[in-house]
């Protein structure tokens, strides 16, 4: 759990402050306006920052009327947010880059889990050690379409090893199970899939993080780019209360866990909440926010992995992602997250 002093937290509310003189009272008075994000999931336990709306008000202080727009997949989230169905998409970097690569004009705004969440997990009598040594066996992803297989691939391609070097097999999204039963030699996996798989009697295992690797985001904010030019007012308001729903997580899980129970789909189990929500929290904070501020976009990791994409033939140009990212809009320090 992330632990601040009274000192450090009057500090942080006194610089907030100073930063909008009034806002919050401007907004509080002014009529909510209609803001959509575009998600990758449905209404699950890791996103219960903004689920906890109703409960909260996160946005509505800033007068923002928030709605979710539930989606399958990264991908799903920037097809609504381009089709004019959401102001903002919750993506990740492999969709993002996808869609700079095919032409659209995209900004990431605000980087949600700036940590790498991704794995691959192999069992102790497997007697695989190391990445390297997973030449030649086969690998379970949720699909072909994933960001298990794009950071698979990331991993695969640290170590020497191409795609080609492993048999892919698909397992869906219980993938674990085949690896329990020897249908595949490792899987590729996130922190909170493998956080249930042990709860399910996954047993020893060796876990390789793709972070140990080449660590850069999981999810991002991403907005059009006519969207960032024209409303960016607005824009600063939605990250506003944005990064106050994560700052709330971050020193409420408990409460957070226990919100879930009545917010999310998959929310019945306090304890198994909690554990999730403390891995998301522990994925929202790094050494770059902590100089920068809860969901700054560390331009620099991001466009390591364009490259490395790139490599990978996942897309077909290079990207400059200083092009593509904006750094202006979180105006204030806010919340740093150490």
């Amino acid at each position: 759990m992330i632990m601040h002093t009274r000192r450090r937290l009057l500090g942080l509310a006194a610089g907030a402050s100073l930063a909008w003189p009034g806002v919050t009272a401007w907004a509080r008075s002014a009529a909510p306006e209609p803001f959509t994000l575009a998600g990758w999931s449905k209404p699950i336990t890791e996103i219960v920052n903004l689920l906890a709306e109703p409960d909260k008000a996160f946005f509505k202080e800033e007068a923002i009327e928030f709605r979710y727009l539930p989606g399958a997949g990264g991908g799903d989230a920037l097809r609504n947010l381009l089709s004019g169905q959401a102001d903002i998409a919750f993506t990740d970097p492999g969709s993002f880059f996808a869609a700079l690569d095919k032409g659209a004009a995209l900004r990431a705004v605000y980087d949600i889990y700036p940590q790498n969440v991704f794995n691959v997990v192999t069992l102790k009598n497997s007697g695989i050690t190391r990445p390297s040594e997973l030449k030649g066996k086969r690998i379970g992803v949720y699909s072909l379409s994933s960001g298990t297989l794009q950071n698979l691939q990331i991993l695969l391609q640290q170590v020497g090893l191409t795609r080609d070097d492993v048999k892919i097999i698909v397992t869906g999204l219980l993938n674990f199970a085949p690896l329990m039963q020897g249908q595949v030699d490792a899987t590729a996996a996130t922190d909170t899939g493998l956080a249930l798989a042990r709860r399910r009697g996954l047993g020893d295992a060796t876990v390789f993080q793709v972070a140990d690797y080449l660590n850069y985001s999981s999810d991002l904010l991403v907005v059009r780019e006519d969207f960032y030019l024209e409303h960016t007012a607005r824009l600063r308001r939605f990250l506003r209360a944005f990064r106050h729903s994560v700052e709330w997580m971050l020193d409420e899980p408990e409460e957070a866990a226990s919100l879930a129970v009545r917010r999310a789909i998959d929310g019945q189990n306090p304890e198994l909440n909690l554990e999730i929500i403390r891995l998301r929290n522990r994925a929202s904070v790094s050494a770059f926010t902590k100089e920068h501020g809860l969901g700054a976009v560390d331009v620099r990791s991001l466009q390591a992995a364009a490259d490395a994409y790139l490599k990978l033939g996942l897309i077909s140009r290079a990207l400059d992602l200083q092009k593509h990212v904006a750094t202006d809009l979180l105006t204030a320090p806010g919340r740093t997250g150490d």
